[in-house]
C-alpha cells in the first residue's frame, strides 16, 4: 500500500492484553481531566442525524455521508454523523448551558472516503467537546487558553501512562507552541502543508497552528474546512484571520506530525454570513441549524473534537490506529502490517 508508513525499527511495547488494558485506562483518566479542566458534563449523542437539517459535519464539503431510509418516517433518509461540531451547538441551547460551562460526548462515525493509512480509518471516535461562551471571549488569546487547558490534560495522561507501564517513557514538551498557518508559510514557503506541519512539529513536539480553512498568500488553503462551523475568517493575531486551529504532536514512530485534535470559536452571525457567501453556499441559509443561528437562538460557543484512538495511538507508541481500533482494511495492507509486526486487529 503506497500510503502504508512501515517503521524500519518498530518494536510493541505492549502486548494486546496490556494494550487493551491501556485503553481503557487512557480513555477513562483523560476523559475526567477533560471534562474538569473545561467544566463540561458528559451527554448521549446521536449516531445518525435526519438529512436536509444542515446539522451533519461536512468536513471538507466533499466527503459523502453513509445514509439510509428510515421505513417508519416514510423513507426519510438518515446520515451516519461525520462530527457533532453543529449538533453540540443546538445541545447547548436546548439544555439551556450558562457561560463558561459545556458538554462533551462520545462520538462515533462512519467516514466512508476516508483514505485508509496508519492514522485514518472508516470508523472515528472522538470526544466531541463545547462549550458556551461570551462574545468578550471571541478571541485568540481565549482560544490558546483553551489549549493550553487541553494540553495539560495531555500531558497529565501521558505521565499516568508512564506511571502504569514505566517503558512507555514521556516526551511531550512542558508547552505547546503557538503558530498562524500563514506565519508557517512563511517559514517553509517551498513545502506543502503537511510537510509544514511536519517541520515544525518536529522542532517543538507539540503545536498547535492557528488558522485552518481561508486561503493564504500563496492562493491555498492551510487545509480544508466547512463554513459553518469554525470561525476561520475573522482577525485574530496579528491581523491574520482565523479563531481556529489544529493541535498537533510529533510521532517518533512514524516520522510525521500527528493531529489530536481539531478545535476553534464556533461562526456568529457575521461570520457564518461571510463564510458562506466566500464558498457559495448561501443556500445553506434555508437548513435548521443555520435558521436557528441567524435568529438568535444559539449561543456563542468554542468546541472541538479529540481522537480517542488517535490519543491511544500516540500514548502507547503504536505503528497503526488499527493496533488500537477494530475496522475494515485491505487485505493488502493487513498482510504488510503484519509483516512489518504490527498486525492489525
Amino acid at each position: 500500500m503506497s500510503k502504508l508508513i512501515k517503521p524500519t525499527a518498530y518494536k510493541k511495547l505492549l502486548d494486546q492484553q496490556q494494550t487493551e488494558q491501556a485503553i481503557k485506562q487512557i480513555k477513562d483518566f483523560f476523559q475526567a481531566n477533560l471534562s474538569t479542566a473545561l467544566r463540561l458534563r458528559r451527554v448521549t449523542a446521536p449516531l445518525f442525524v435526519l438529512r436536509g437539517l444542515g446539522i451533519n459535519d461536512d468536513l471538507n464539503g466533499v466527503e459523502r455521508a453513509v445514509n439510509f431510509p428510515i421505513k417508519d418516517l416514510g423513507d426519510a433518509r438518515a446520515e451516519v454523523v461525520h462530527s457533532l461540531a453543529k449538533w453540540k451547538r443546538l445541545t447547548l441551547a436546548e439544555y439551556q448551558v450558562e457561560p463558561d460551562y459545556g458538554i462533551y460526548t462520545d462520538m462515533n462515525a462512519i467516514r466512508a472516503d476516508e483514505e485508509l493509512d496508519n492514522i485514518h480509518s472508516l470508523y472515528v471516535d472522538q470526544w466531541d467537546w463545547e462549550r458556551v461562551i461570551t462574545a468578550e471571549n471571541r478571541n485568540i488569546a481565549f482560544l490558546k487558553k483553551i489549549v493550553c487547558a487541553i494540553y495539560d490534560a495531555l500531558r497529565r495522561t501521558e505521565y499516568l501512562v508512564n506511571e502504569t507501564y514505566p517503558q512507555v517513557k514521556p516526551i511531550l514538551p512542558e508547552d505547546i507552541y503557538f503558530i498562524h498557518s500563514e506565519e508557517l508559510l512563511q517559514m517553509y514557503p517551498t513545502l506543502s502543508a503537511k510537510e509544514r506541519e511536519d517541520e515544525i512539529t518536529k522542532k517543538y513536539g507539540a503545536v498547535f497552528i492557528i488558522g485552518i480553512g481561508g486561503k493564504l498568500t500563496n492562493g491555498v488553503e492551510h487545509d480544508l474546512r466547512a463554513p459553518d462551523y469554525d470561525d476561520w475568517t475573522t482577525l485574530g493575531e496579528n491581523g491574520l484571520p482565523g479563531l481556529n486551529g489544529d493541535l498537533l504532536v510529533w510521532n517518533d514512530v512514524l516520522g510525521h506530525a500527528l493531529e489530536l485534535s481539531s478545535m476553534g470559536i464556533r461562526v456568529d452571525k457575521k461570520a457564518l454570513l461571510h463564510q458562506l457567501e466566500l464558498t457559495g453556499k448561501q443556500d445553506r441559509l434555508e437548513l435548521y441549524f443555520h435558521k436557528r443561528l441567524m435568529e438568535d437562538s444559539l449561543p456563542l460557543s468554542v468546541g472541538g473534537g479529540i481522537g480517542q484512538s488517535r490519543l491511544c495511538m500516540y500514548f502507547l507508541r503504536k505503528a497503526h490506529i488499527g493496533e488500537i481500533q477494530a475496522s475494515i482494511w485491505p487485505e493488502e495492507m493487513r498482510n504488510e502490517c503484519r509483516e512489518c509486526g504490527f498486525p492489525l486487529i
